[in-house]
């Protein structure tokens, strides 16, 4: 019973979760509330509850009564069996111990012959296991088994020697059978033979266990109909009581008639469609409700909008205070799901002692919401008078009519605040609209000794003029425009100090006219605090514009101012900051030997004073190492030293420096620029006719992470004429564009001839970026020269001391030639000096050069690499004053080092009276001698 029990119930449960899957619900997940569905078939099949006790015993019941008829039907059934086979033998024995010649055929010579095949044929009509034969004596005549025929067999046959037909049931040959004897008589009436028809137990019971199935399932069937009904019955019993056992019902109960009638709290139960389904006692006498507002909907109840609209709408609330009559009630209003059916349940509790103070509890909160959208809304940009405007705007009409912010002009300049404070310049107005007659936005203001700001600002603190009528105060302040600021309707006025940090901003005045309530001390209050934080805004953005002006005056101290005078390029530039601030990209164009320029343009990564100032050490080292007159390529190698030592020394503070630079070195004489670069765009190249090109240049890391790896150079040769554009990434790149995209714009601003650098930089700027980029862009364009053949002039010069006259002969010549006779014989003794030096201490080839362009260049080269010093030469030397004699004579002289050897180099002013007088050149001569030597 226990086990049909069992699946019944598992069925059941089985069952309820297919059709909650078929429905569309899932199984809650793990950690959550199970559903209704599952507590309802829990409580159902649980003795705890009404419903499942009820729902229990009528299945025990049903399960018996199932039980009782499926046993009587199983024994019935095995009777009737037993019945028919005794029947069945019976008339099977008869009708053959009867049947015509069965006389003849037993006393023929071979009776088992003649009776065996028909017997065997009456076995199988009849349906039993054997028609069996015997003699009186025992013989076995005919059998079903036919090799028992002939055998003796001793048998309970008496009975049916004697004449009589019987059956029972005995144990044979075939195991536990029935079976049914009849004597066979002759014509006088003589037993003359005995017919035995067995059927075995196991072929009735046979026959019984196939009528099983039939019992089992029709007995199932009526049990589950029976057990569904059941639960319907029940599950309907549990929907009414929820699942509840008797003591909880009972407890129920209880606490329902002390809901009802003991708690002194409201409680309306609203239904779905908004009909009051309960209210207790406290409900009915704090709403005054008539008899019969069960069932009829809450707005039918005669209740006041105010309340019956929150009590109907269906929506939670917590704490809403409304008023019922002449009683304010904090009502809370939650919904009934999952608990129960569609609706709310609402409690009400009477608050009328504190209705005095509800208007008090909505100003404290209106003015914390003001506090919090101050904080939000007052410092979002790092302007100052855009900060005071935005405090200004905040407080009207919220908390004032009019507001007036009055900073001090260091303030706004981003200075610090001086000690003593006697004017202020009206900075932000708002609440007044065309003419009024405060003082407009940039009047300055001098505070009256006797006016609420000089008291202020003497006290540290807000100071009260609740009525402007009736106090003169003010008027000391404001005595020109007193009278039209009370027509205005401006009645009332607090005047706070702007201070932050210690020190004084300015101050802030908030004004109320017409119907607005005069300020009192709480209001005091409220304005100090409001002050308070729009002040530390305004310090951070005074803070800010001092920082950004420090940072944009380095960096201009640190941009070049101008370019140099030169030859080889004509040069225009253009920088533009970024809307973020001071950057850290920089151009420059140096001056080199041999009238050669090298144009430059970097970019720090950041903005600020750090890139600023990383900025400037930068350009300062591009420029003292282009002093050593290196080729690209070795210049940005020590500059990626520089900026790995840099970062090693400020890691810890300052993080990982980020700086790119490119550099170009162009020779007007062959006309060829050399270009490396160190993580940096390549420049671009204009020609004559107005295509524009991209030079590869090949691309080596950024400075600080090129590990000691060489730099590469790039040689090209371009036409007089040509434009060089050198730029940093902010042209070309944006959130909005990528580079390629800025490069192909690039090209088009670029391209067409007959521009100059200056009108090519506007037309480049004006179609790549707008007013104010998002990143700091650093242009330099320069048009090619090339230095006029008939001003360069260049002889071989033999390694051997007579060749030095031909060749300072021929100078000579070509000096005069230049119109340069005055500085003849400097030039002579420079040339002397430097050719000796190279003939005696070089090697070939040795080749002098001489430009004529802003000042005359001359040079000598050779294949050696090694360097000549300067050196002042003892009393007993025979030489080592030649390079004092040249470094005398020349403005400036110095080494290059080329891929062959290298280059002494020296320029000479070219100007009036650039040769030294007699009494100069032999002091000149006279120095190189101590006094001792002679």
């Amino acid at each position: 019973m226990s086990d049909l029990l069992g699946q019944v119930r598992r069925w059941l449960l089985d069952s309820t979760t297919s059709s909650s899957s078929r429905l569309g619900k899932k199984a809650p997940p793990p950690g959550k509330k199970a559903s209704r569905r599952p507590q309802r078939l829990s409580s159902l099949l649980s003795v705890r509850s009404v419903a499942g006790e009820v729902f229990l015993l009528q299945l025990a019941v049903v399960v018996l009564l199932v039980t009782a008829a499926v046993v009587a039907l199983v024994v019935q059934a095995r009777s009737a069996a037993m019945s028919d086979a005794r029947n069945r033998t019976l008339a099977a024995a008869g009708t053959f111990a009867e049947s015509p010649g069965i006389v003849a055929a037993l006393r023929s010579p071979r009776p088992s012959a003649v009776l065996q095949p028909s017997a065997e044929a009456a076995r199988k009509i009849a349906g039993v296991d054997g028609i069996n034969v015997y003699s009186l004596d025992g013989v076995t005549l005919t059998h079903s088994d036919p090799r028992q025929i002939g055998k003796r067999v001793v048998g309970p046959f008496s009975k049916a020697a004697a004449g009589r037909s019987f059956t029972e049931t005995f144990e044979g040959s075939l195991g536990k059978s029935v079976v049914s004897v009849v004597p066979v008589k002759d014509s006088d009436g003589r037993v003359i033979a005995v017919v035995s028809s067995p059927v075995t137990v196991q072929n009735v019971q046979s026959m019984v266990n196939r009528q099983l199935p039939v019992v089992a399932g029709s007995a199932a069937a009526v049990l589950a109909l029976s057990a569904g009904g059941t639960a319907l019955v029940s599950r309907r019993l549990l929907r009414r009581t929820h699942g509840l056992g008797p003591a909880e019902m009972t407890r129920m109960y209880e606490h329902h008639d002390a809901v009802l009638h003991a708690v002194r709290e409201g409680v309306l139960i609203v239904g779905g469609g908004g009909r009051l389904l309960l209210a207790n006692d406290e409900a009915r006498r704090l709403l005054d409700l008539p008899v019969d507002a069960e069932g009829r909907p809450v707005t039918d109840l005669g209740l006041e909008e105010g309340i019956a609209g929150p009590i109907a709408s269906g929506r939670s609330a917590t704490d809403e205070l409304h008023m019922a009559a002449d009683r304010l009630l904090a009502v809370n209003i939650r919904p009934t799901a999952p608990y129960g059916k569609a609706g709310t349940v609402v409690t009400l509790r009477d608050t009328t002692e504190l209705r005095a103070l509800s208007g008090r509890a909505e100003v404290a909160r209106e003015r914390l919401k003001l506090l919090y959208d101050a904080g939000v809304q007052v410092g979002t940009t790092l302007n100052v008078e855009r900060t005071a405007e935005e405090l200004a705007e905040v407080a009207v009409p919220r908390f004032a009519d009019v507001v007036t912010v009055d900073l001090l002009d260091r303030v706004l300049r981003g200075e610090e605040p001086p000690e003593a404070v006697t004017e202020m310049r009206r900075t932000a107005v708002a609440g007044l609209q065309g003419d009024h007659p405060l003082s407009p936005v940039g009047e300055l203001i001098r505070f009256a000794p006797t006016g609420p700001m000089a008291i202020g600002l003497a006290g540290g603190r807000a100071v009260l003029e609740a009525d402007l009528r009736a106090t003169h105060r003010w008027r000391a302040q404001n005595q020109g425009n007193a009278l039209q600021i009370l027509d205005r309707g401006i009645h009332s006025l607090i005047v706070v100090p702007l201070r932050a940090r210690g020190v004084v901003l300015g101050m802030a005045g908030y004004w109320r006219e017409r119907d607005s309530p005069p300020f009192d001390d709480e209001d005091v209050s409220f304005a100090e605090e409001l002050t308070a934080r729009a002040a530390l805004s305004i310090d951070n953005a005074r803070r800010y514009t001092h920082e950004h002006n420090m940072a944009v005056t380095l960096q201009r101290s640190l941009l070049p101012r101008g370019v140099p005078e030169q030859s080889a390029v004509e040069v225009a530039h253009r920088y533009l900051p970024a809307r973020a601030g001071v950057g850290g990209d920089w151009f420059d164009v140096i001056a080199l030997p041999g009238a050669r320029v090298a144009l430059v343009v970097g970019d720090v990564v950041g903005h600020g004073l750090h890139a600023a100032a990383t900025m400037g050490r930068l350009r300062t080292a591009v420029y003292n190492f282009s002093t050593l007159d290196l080729p690209p390529d070795e210049l940005l190698s020590h500059l990626d030293e520089l900026v790995t030592h840099i970062d090693t020394d400020e890691q810890e503070w300052q993080g990982i420096t980020g700086a790119t630079c490119l550099c170009a070195i162009y020779d007007p004489v062959s006309g060829q620029v050399t270009a490396a670069t160190a993580g940096h765009p390549g420049p671009a190249l204009v020609r004559p006719d107005g295509t524009v090109s991209f030079p590869e240049v090949p691309v080596s890391p950024p400075l600080g992470l090129g590990a000691g790896l060489p730099m590469e150079t790039v040689t090209v040769t371009v036409p007089e004429g040509s434009r060089l554009a050198l730029f940093t990434d902010g042209l070309i790149e944006s959130r909005d564009r990528d580079p390629d995209a800025g490069l192909a714009a690039l090209r088009a601003a670029l391209a067409g001839p007959a521009r100059t650098p200056e009108e090519t930089c506007t037309a480049v700027i004006d179609t790549m970026l707008d007013a104010r980029p998002g990143d700091d862009v650093a242009l330099l364009v320069a048009r090619t020269r090339l230095l006029d053949p008939s001003r360069i002039a260049e002889w071989e010069v033999r390694p051997e001391p007579a060749a030095v006259s031909p060749v300072r002969n021929a100078c000579a010549r070509r000096l005069a030639d230049w119109g340069l006779e005055d500085i003849a014989f400097t030039t002579e003794l420079i040339l002397s000096e430097l050719i000796t030096n190279a003939i005696r201490y070089g090697t070939e080839p040795i080749r002098v050069r001489l430009l004529h362009d802003r000042s005359l260049i001359c040079e000598v080269s050779d294949g050696s690499s090694t360097s000549p010093h300067l050196r002042r030469a003892e009393a007993t030397d025979e030489g080592g004053r030649g390079l004092f004699l040249v470094a005398q004579f020349a403005e400036r002289w110095g080494t290059r080092y080329t891929a062959r050897g290298k280059i002494i180099w020296s320029e000479q002013v070219l100007h009036d009276g650039a040769a030294p007088p007699a009494a100069d050149l032999g002091e000149a001569l006279l120095a190189g001698w101590a006094d001792e030597g002679f």
